[in-house]
């Protein structure tokens, strides 16, 4: 059982930290971007170092209070905020941004938690590398919520989620005691991997405070092109000639639907859109080449080859980096399209590649079943995600359907697990879908997670309600 941060806690953990460490929440830390939770907060902490937070931790172990750790307070299933229970210390990193140590040679960055995705692009940049993790959210989420949820974004194909970014964690754990583990070391088996147990877990297990990176060399040619394909099958075959062609080098696959163009000339009406008339399926692939080979000759020989193969009907390749950043800006702004048109039920789902002709195909038919819908389905078709929103009938309101919210994510949730897949490929669990993790989870699977979750934090204390049902 949690207690409520008293003033007398508050006032020994301000006397254990600097002056200024402590501060009242603001708006910022107890919203998240959807607007489903208000969250508590009784003071929020703003540690400059790991013996800082792991000051915070012990105190907070010792008083049995709860801990919500807050990164960029991007994501999108509510992980960050605590909407009831006694108001907890919200453990912000924003002010544990520093950069330790960059080793070009060895292709290793490291890194505070708090520092913003672009930065450490940036610094990968500014050493001559790539630091590959890329998110619409770049701008604002923190290094340590993206390793925290195992975040993926568009180059996963290529690079793999977060979770195969990371070399080595620093963290705290929930006693408070400070994991040391900042490797830079590419195979150490010696023994469990805490660093694999503490990514993904949302701040269940502990506070990442500073992490090893890995770093790639950069591209020496960028090309891009926007295709059209008549279906989603013929994406699948457009990818595998792709792949075939062109093997490590495609660095993202996007399938993107007609209905995501419709949003955006209807909300985003100045933005330039590649097609006159909106393909009903389209696909950009986005490719990174070493010297000596030509992205042109490459997209156009791909393309000739899958124009053969019947994959694609038509398409653009970008002559040059501008037009591949507007390549870029159309599918990015996807997300900003949904929010303002305004989504019933948003679902973040993966599924064997083989089987996502036949979800798309048996998906919209059965939701029909329940309503008028416009349906958004678009993402990372090469890794198998994709973000498949439902919307409201043009006209119509969110606010009209939010009584048949869980029938809608049920019915597509049900679908994607009888298909073998997942219905949370990127996004994570945090509180938004803690009941579909117990419904469609491996039932010896969460008997691990909450034996591990007892083991390392009897207490209860992080990030309490989050992942597991209390």
């Amino acid at each position: 059982m949690l207690n409520p941060a008293t003033s007398a806690f508050l006032a020994e953990l301000a006397a254990a930290l600097p002056d200024g460490s402590l501060c009242p929440p603001e708006p910022r830390h107890l919203t998240e971007p959807r607007g489903r939770w208000q969250g508590l907060g009784a003071v929020v902490a703003k540690p400059q170092s790991v013996e800082h937070v792991a000051t915070v931790i012990r105190a907070c172990a010792g008083a049995q209070v709860g801990v919500v750790p807050l990164g960029g307070g991007t994501g999108l299933v509510g992980g960050q905020v605590l909407p009831e229970g006694p108001a907890p210390v919200i453990l912000s990193l924003e002010r544990m941004t520093r950069l330790r140590a960059v080793y070009p040679e060895e292709n290793v960055l490291i890194v505070e938690a708090g520092a913003v995705l672009a930065e450490v692009q940036a610094a990968a940049e500014a050493a001559g590398r790539l630091f590959p993790l890329t998110l619409a959210s770049q701008g604002s989420c923190r290094i340590g919520g993206n390793l925290a949820t195992n975040a993926g974004g568009v180059n996963v194909l290529r690079y793999g989620n977060a979770r195969d970014l990371c070399l080595g964690l620093e963290a705290v754990l929930p006693d408070g005691s400070i994991w040391h583990g900042l490797k830079r070391l590419r195979k150490d088996n010696t023994g469990y991997d805490l660093r694999n147990l503490l990514i993904g877990s949302e701040g269940t297990l502990g506070v990442i405070t500073a992490a090893s990176l890995k770093l790639y060399p950069r591209p020496a040619h960028l090309a891009a092109a926007l295709l059209v394909v008549p279906d989603p099958a013929a994406a699948l075959r457009l990818l595998a000639l792709a792949q075939a062609r062109l093997g490590g080098l495609i660095s993202a696959f996007e399938l993107i639907h007609r209905t995501g163009l419709e949003f955006l000339a209807e909300t985003m009406p100045a933005l330039r859109q590649p097609f006159a008339a909106p393909p009903e399926w389209m696909v950009l692939i986005d490719l990174g080449l070493p010297e000596g080979l030509d992205p042109q000759a490459a997209l156009e020989g791909l393309y000739l080859a899958a124009e053969a193969a019947g994959a694609v009907q038509d398409g653009v390749i970008a002559h040059n980096l501008a037009q591949r950043a507007a390549f870029w800006h159309l599918r990015e702004s996807l997300p900003e399209g949904n929010r303002r048109i305004g989504a019933i039920s948003s679902h973040d789902i993966a599924l064997p590649l083989g089987m996502i002709p036949q979800f798309l195909a048996k998906a919209g038919p059965a939701l029909a079943t329940l309503g008028d819908w416009r349906i958004n389905c678009f993402g990372h078709l090469g890794d198998g995600n994709l973000h498949y929103n439902v919307f409201p009938a043009r006209g119509r309101s969110r606010a009209e359907h939010e009584t048949q919210r869980e029938a809608i994510k049920t019915l597509v949730h049900d679908m994607v697990d009888a298909m073998g897949g997942s219905v949370s490929a990127e996004h994570g669990i945090g509180r938004l879908k803690v009941g579909d993790l117990v419904r469609y989870g491996d039932p010896a699977k969460l008997a691990a997670m909450r034996v591990i979750k007892a083991a390392l934090d009897p207490a209860g204390i992080m990030n309490p309600g989050a992942v597991l049902r209390g």
